[in-house]
């Protein structure tokens, strides 16, 4: 079935891309009646969008690929290392398993170890406090609770007095900048315990991991205009945490099931050649229809150069985890 909806797909792309090759862009706007965008429309929704967001901006593409009914160097929008830290299937997880939130706070799933019904969950300083009282002392108790009674900075050290860092128990920081001073290895003597000895100038520097650094997923989201359906088409090429091309497949995971290979399906980017994940434009008028028609009904007059805002916010349920849409400041 899917092989067929495919070919399907195929078919109808060839005949459209075949239609628009024969007609000239239409230059009457006909937003507010059936939510469409002509050339104009889409360049100045374009520019809106590039000056609000510079993450975005335009690209002329391949030269033999352009269309005539665009500039040159204004064929499509692009946006590059959006970043996708989750898949879709763990947005899945969350609403199956119906998980709770509290002031912001991910609550865990309650388990067969939960308190028991009417039993308050006891507060840090209780625990601190119980801690003290006997029942954490002991065998039986939490054994987490530490006592930091003493002042290890202001102790003196064991065995002795002294005066300055020595008295305090502190190690001499007085020449810290000299000891941090990464030397030359090949000036560092080849034996072991000569590095190792007490006031050798030779220092073995590691680079510790970075543990800090969340890989993730990235995007590059290009938006073209689509002669046919006269409306914006978004496309999406994905990275994995390595840098690499994602599979289409890969992409995939990143889609809600519902529209792979129906709404969302792998095209030959018209600028770029390159075959793309892109969402089929078929109902995006249609959204857009009902977008300006809420807008006349709330008294606000129809804007189509905030078209692709709005447009962004619709795509935004077919890849939740993309993290592009940083449109909300936007007023409508």
């Amino acid at each position: 079935m899917q092989h067929f909806t495919l070919a399907k797909h195929r078919l109808g792309d060839a005949y459209r891309t075949a239609v628009s090759s024969l007609t000239s862009a239409s230059g009457e706007s006909r937003f507010v009646e059936s939510g469409t965008l002509t050339p104009q429309e889409f360049l100045e929704a374009g520019d809106q969008l590039a000056f609000k967001f510079p993450t975005w901006r335009w690209e002329s593409g391949d030269p033999s690929r352009h269309g005539s009914h665009l500039p040159s160097d204004r064929q499509y929008l692009i946006t590059r290392n959006v970043p996708c830290r989750t898949r879709v299937r763990a947005l899945d997880y969350a609403i199956d398993h119906q998980t709770q939130t509290e002031d912001d706070w991910l609550l865990p799933p309650v388990t067969s170890g939960a308190p028991a019904a009417g039993e308050e969950l006891r507060d840090v300083d209780d625990l601190a406090a119980g801690g003290r009282g006997g029942e954490a002392s002991g065998s039986g108790g939490l054994g987490l609770v530490m006592d930091a009674q003493d002042d290890f900075l202001s102790s003196p050290p064991a065995g002795g007095g002294g005066g300055g860092a020595a008295a305090s128990g502190l190690p001499d920081f007085s020449d810290l900048d000299a000891q941090l001073q990464e030397e030359d290895p090949s000036a560092c003597p080849a034996a072991a315990s000569t590095r190792a000895t007490v006031g050798s100038d030779c220092f073995v520097v590691a680079d510790a991991p970075d543990a800090n650094i969340v890989h993730t997923r990235t995007y590059d989201l290009s938006i073209t205009y689509d002669k046919y359906y006269q409306t914006p088409r978004l496309w999406l090429f994905g990275y994995n945490e390595s840098g690499e091309p994602l599979k289409p497949e890969e992409v995939y995971e990143d889609v809600l099931s519902d529209y792979v290979a129906k709404t969302v399906t792998v095209d030959p980017h018209p600028l770029t050649g390159t075959p793309t994940v892109s969402i089929h434009p078929c109902k995006h008028a249609q959204v857009m229809q009902k977008v300006v028609a809420d807008w006349i009904e709330q008294g606000i007059t129809p804007r189509h150069d905030l078209a692709l805002f709005v447009f962004l916010k619709f795509i935004s349920g077919v890849v939740p985890t993309i993290n592009y849409d940083f449109t909300m400041e936007i007023e409508f």
